[in-house]
């Protein structure tokens, strides 16, 4: 039996990389409540967001906008601790899995209740992990991609619940502290994926140290404290309601802008600074956060299933022609350590696969040319009439996409590779992500702390940012591939889910699926004022224990 107070998901060294990385951090962490005294209840912090929010419906609130409201109005049954990634009582005081991680039991507290003053049940718990789960398909909501092989939970005594697999299950007690099974009212649990939209943020009820009170579609959602709230963490120092009033998430999606209304005092905090805008953030009363995200790195995918890319030695090729030290030194800082495989050094199954991405553009040339690409007199390698043509999506989310893509084209163009940048709005690059016609290469990372973040970047079902899976014909290109990734969800051990993670990385590696390019941090410039701030296991904002000073 696996109880919280054995928990077994964390290797050893994850506590030591972490604090390595967040040693890396330029005035590392906002400074600690001492600095400023004892906490201070009371104030309104003004938070200035890059982009604006899609949905608050938790499976798909992935995006980091999405998440840093529903991390702040939502509990989960268990908390991940963010310094050592394992496991804590939180909504559930305590629980047990079965040998083969196919029955979870978890018992439950009997005093939370949601902000429309509705209680948290055993049967509202079983509602929210059912729609999770299973999804809703004719309400258009998904699957969480954090739950895998579910099959049903059931309400065994006042304050337990159970939860059953058809098959193994072993990051389900992990996706239960993440904010893709934040826990919602009943109410909320009946709405539509377009009433979990835009418009409807006040209608969202959950059971968090905050309820959101207003929202101005697209400019500003803003969130108050709740008064009775009492249900934090036990391992939190911090317990009671909120020590803020409320927090205004303002969206400020020019960069100077959002940095310089931090540095002028005018917002207590911004996410996404700028690597070039780090500097300033060195001032006196000013500071950065820079947060691991713990998860599959910012890389590129390589849609292998294409054409120009079906041919694995152009795939090292372009792997050889890219100098991604050249590009870390010239676009970011050391908050971004440059890439040793798939996942971050940080991330629960890590392993280096470094030895398959050294630069050599020597060696990208001999492969190109054994592969029958020929240099044309435009300086545009071509075969068979088509030339070595390819296209990158801007990735929105990602920091500097765009630039990485230009140092990318310039490098890629001395082989006689064209890259072109496929630009456009959120909406664009999402439709055309799914097109490998329109996007053969495609930039991305995603953050979770647990082994099966890498299944859900790369399997079929999920993200699918390699489009093994053709949407168009439901035809699979690589079935070994998914079966090493299934397995990643469904070995019953911490040491066989370590072993497959491994071997889903070295395949990966082998087969020039990938390029990873660095670890992404989360980086928050801060005021002095700010005390307390706090962000959860990838690195979104937690502000139930902060507080301003002065």
């Amino acid at each position: 039996m696996s109880r919280l107070t054995r928990t077994t998901l964390v290797v050893a060294s994850t506590l030591a990389a972490v604090a390595l990385l967040a040693g890396c951090a330029s005035g590392s962490a906002a400074p600690a409540a001492s600095a400023g005294g004892e906490p201070k209840t009371g104030g309104t912090l003004t938070y200035l967001e890059p982009q604006t929010w899609t949905t608050l419906y938790p499976p798909s609130a992935g995006f980091y906008p999405n998440g840093g409201i529903v991390n702040n109005v939502t509990d989960r049954l268990l908390y991940q601790n963010p310094e050592t990634l394992e496991l804590e009582p939180w909504i559930a005081t305590d629980y047990k899995v079965n040998d083969d991680a196919t029955e979870y039991t978890f018992d439950l507290r009997t005093d939370v209740t949601y902000s429309d003053g509705t209680p948290l049940t055993a049967a509202n718990v079983v509602k929210n992990i059912d729609l999770y789960g299973k999804g809703d398909k004719a309400r258009a909501l998904p699957v969480s991609e954090a739950i895998n092989n579910y099959d049903h939970g059931e309400v065994t005594g006042d304050h337990t619940v159970v939860f059953h697999f058809t098959a193994p299950s072993p990051g389900f007690a992990q996706a239960v502290s993440t904010i893709n099974s934040g826990l919602l009212s009943d109410a909320t649990l009946d709405r539509t994926s377009e009433q979990f939209g835009p418009g409807n943020a006040t209608k969202i009820i959950g059971s968090g140290p905050f309820v959101i009170s207003d929202e101005q579609i697209g400019t500003q959602t803003s969130v108050t404290a709740r008064k009775d709230y009492n249900w934090a963490p036990p391992s939190l120092k911090h317990q009671g309601a909120a020590y803020l009033a409320g927090v205004n998430y303002v969206v400020a999606a020019e960069n100077s802008v959002r940095v310089g209304t931090v540095v002028a005092g005018q917002a207590d905090i911004a996410r996404n600074i700028p690597a070039p805008d780090e500097a300033q953030f060195a001032a006196g009363g000013l500071s950065l956060h820079a947060a691991a995200t713990n998860g599959v790195n910012n890389g590129l995918s390589f849609r292998f299933r294409e054409p120009r890319l079906a041919d694995v030695r152009v795939r090292q090729a372009i792997i050889a022609g890219i100098d991604r030290q050249k590009i870390v030194d010239t676009l970011f800082t050391k908050n971004y350590p440059l890439a040793t495989g798939a996942l971050a050094k940080t991330a629960l199954g890590y392993v280096d696969t470094s030895s398959s991405y050294t630069y050599d553009p020597a060696k990208a040339a001999s492969l190109l040319d054994a592969a029958g690409w020929t240099l044309g007199s435009d300086g545009i390698r071509a075969k068979d009439g088509q030339k070595l043509t390819l296209s990158f999506n801007e990735a929105l989310p990602q920091p500097r996409s765009k630039e990485v893509v230009t140092l990318i084209q310039e490098q890629l163009g001395k082989l006689g590779i064209q890259v072109n940048l496929f630009a456009g709005d959120m909406a664009a690059q999402t439709k055309a992500s799914t097109d490998q016609s329109v996007i053969q290469v495609y930039h991305s990372m995603v953050g979770r702390a647990d082994f099966d973040v890498l299944k859900s970047q790369y399997f079929s079902k999920n993200r699918n940012t390699l489009l093994n899976l053709n949407p168009a014909d439901g035809s699979i290109g690589d079935p070994q591939l998914d079966t090493l990734l299934q397995a990643i969800a469904s070995e019953p051990t911490t040491a066989q889910r370590q072993a497959a993670s491994e071997a889903a990385q070295t395949y990966l590696a082998e087969n020039a699926y990938i390029l990873p390019i660095f670890e992404e941090p989360q980086v928050f410039g801060l005021t002095a004022k700010v005390q307390g701030f706090e962000t959860e296991s990838v690195g979104r904002p937690t502000f139930y224990s902060t507080w301003l000073a002065g």
